[in-house]
């Protein structure tokens, strides 16, 4: 072979490799892995709420359910002994005086309850924790899906532009991703349901 013709073809391999790395070989498929990427972590804080908020609404209704009961107790039994009186007639009836003493220890004993149980009786913080946890779950969502947008964004852009559009192309045969869109049912607010259903 000739000098020329060595140079020649040293040269077109060069062109040739210049050509490959500035047209998005290498862009293309990181661009599309970064927005697989992103599309796991939606995927990832999507599970994080299905599996924490139903957790913490049954902690925080059990909470509740047991200051509820611990009340309950505490108002049936003061009810009760404001219902039972002794009359001074009744000083000599050791029936009355009985009744009267039950009622009274059942008080005494809700109330010792109540106060045992006072440094635990935390509904309204719990309630406060869940709506944080709520509003924390919701942000990091919303983070992730507009991370994957633009995720998403990046690499369409790039299999659309020169000269990567050649390698998106002939290479790799690349279609543009699809971006997350919110159906309208997500426009509307969650429930949370503290009822005794499961």
């Amino acid at each position: 072979m000739s000098r020329n013709r060595i140079l020649l073809v040293v040269g077109l391999f060069a062109v040739l490799l210049i050509g490959l790395t500035t047209c998005g070989v290498n862009a293309i498929p990181s661009a599309e892995e970064n927005a697989k990427a992103k599309w796991a972590d939606v995927q990832s804080q999507y599970q994080r709420r299905a599996d924490l908020i139903p957790n913490l609404v049954s902690t925080v209704r059990a909470a509740a359910a047991q200051e509820r009961n611990v009340l309950r107790e505490v108002t049936e039994a003061r009810a009760s002994a404001s219902r039972i009186t002794v009359t001074g007639e009744q000083l000599t009836d050791p029936a009355a005086m009985a009744r009267f003493a039950e009622a009274q220890n059942r008080l005494t004993i809700s109330l010792q309850r109540l106060q045992e149980a006072y440094p635990e009786l935390r509904a309204n913080e719990n309630f406060r924790d869940l709506q944080s946890q709520i509003e924390g779950t919701e942000n990091r969502v919303q983070v992730a899906r507009r991370d994957y947008n633009e995720a998403v964004r990046g690499y369409n852009t790039t299999i659309r532009t020169f000269p990567a559009v050649m390698a998106a192309r002939i290479i790799y045969g690349a279609q543009p991703l699809t971006s997350y869109e919110a159906d309208e049912a997500s426009q509307r607010a969650p429930t949370v349901d503290f009822g005794n259903g499961q």
